[in-house]
């Protein structure tokens, strides 16, 4: 039986996180004693570097694939 992945909302997990974040630091003073404060921005660092490798992955592959034909 194959599971698939939830379809995400309108929005992405990653501006969803930056809306939540925006959020607690308007109503935080101190954002460095709130671990519930650190641990959203830590899960929205850890998306944002995930999106930037794979963008990162597929500019790779396309520039791989197009210079195969060429060197041929």
């Amino acid at each position: 039986r194959i599971r698939m992945a939830k379809k995400t909302a309108g929005e992405s997990d990653e501006t969803r996180l930056k809306k939540k974040v925006a959020a607690k630091v308007a109503e935080n003073k101190s954002p460095k004693e709130d671990e519930a404060l650190r641990s959203l921005q830590k899960r929205l660092r850890r998306t944002q570097r995930k999106r930037r490798t794979v963008a990162l992955r597929k500019k790779n592959a396309t520039s791989k694939k197009a210079a195969a034909p060429a060197a041929k």
